[in-house]
């Protein structure tokens, strides 16, 4: 069962979800029916998963579709979930035959357009929050700030972030409109947020980031360098001291950092979810984590 701090505001002013994010960039490469979607989405529930990520891009412009489709079925399904979806990004795909190339786009007109597409395809009334997936070297922050005044004064978004913000991006845009949260990539092989102040400025805000790829897109346990597999050794033996799973110990060293992450999964199998929300009640010492530590980087403490 989730422990009691499966919960959390993720900002002052911020919407409470699960620190377990069921993540879906993957949805239209599991090839599930709508009914086998619905019956995942209640598997995600009882193990108290309550927040789901998406993007307009994810599955080629399919994903919210298919999400939409299991919504349609069962709609007081809705009502369970929060929902956090992205835009900014755009790249020619059957789905958009008019886009030429791979190109960022954050303005006004295209964050409206998009957000109200995603409400279309996922069949919602309002999106919980609304991310810019991306930096934009072209953003102008009063630009975007425009466009999510508009769509908040309209009551299609409740709540507004980025993804993969650098904190003086985050900054910037921050000071035009209140963020709640930075999505961005952390795991015992990617330990950029830890050094460059992403997390040190969630501390300081008290806003909780997101974390994507949190097992480093299974490389954690499947790449054979020599350190990587110095960091397998660890794993498994402090798996075995705490009777749980590798990839469980490997979400509790993310779990663990002060600045309170919420974890976004990536798989279809109940298993694996079931793995992310043990980590909730899976406290590593502070030896233990810092032995992971020391495995990842290579390096001893100075």
């Amino acid at each position: 069962m989730p422990s009691l701090t499966s919960r959390l505001q993720i900002a002052p002013q911020g919407p409470e979800f699960s620190r377990i994010v069921l993540g879906l960039w993957r949805l239209s490469a599991w090839q599930m029916t709508p009914v086998e979607r619905v019956a995942f989405l209640h598997a995600a529930l009882d193990l108290g998963i309550t927040t789901i990520d998406q993007a307009d891009i994810y599955g080629d412009y399919t994903s919210e579709l298919l999400l939409g489709e299991a919504f349609a079925l069962e709609p007081q399904l809705r009502q369970q979930f929060q929902i956090v979806t992205k835009c900014g990004i755009q790249f020619p795909s059957p789905q958009r035959p008019h886009q030429r190339a791979h190109i960022y786009n954050t303005t006004a007109a295209h964050i409206i357009a998009s957000a109200e597409n995603s409400l279309r395809s996922m069949r919602l009334e309002k999106i919980d929050l609304l991310l810019i997936h991306r930096p934009d070297p072209l953003m102008d922050a009063d630009e975007i700030a425009d466009a999510f005044s508009q769509l908040k004064q309209a009551g299609k978004v409740s709540h507004f972030g980025v993804s993969n913000f650098s904190p003086a991006q985050f900054e910037l845009l921050a000071s035009r409109f209140p963020l709640v949260t930075n999505q961005v990539e952390c795991s015992l092989l990617h330990h950029a947020p830890i050094y460059d102040g992403t997390f040190d400025q969630c501390q300081r805000l008290r806003m909780s980031p997101m974390i994507w790829s949190a097992l480093a897109g299974g490389r954690l346990f499947s790449e054979q360098s020599e350190q990587t597999q110095k960091l397998q050794a660890q794993l498994d033996r402090i798996a075995s001291e705490l009777g749980v799973t590798a990839a469980c110990v490997a979400i509790a060293w993310i779990l663990q950092l002060p600045s309170r992450p919420m974890v976004l999964t990536g798989s279809s199998r109940v298993k694996v979810l079931a793995e992310a929300v043990q980590a909730l009640n899976c406290s590593l010492s502070r030896e233990q984590w810092f032995d992971l530590w020391r495995a990842a980087t290579g390096t001893e403490l100075p």
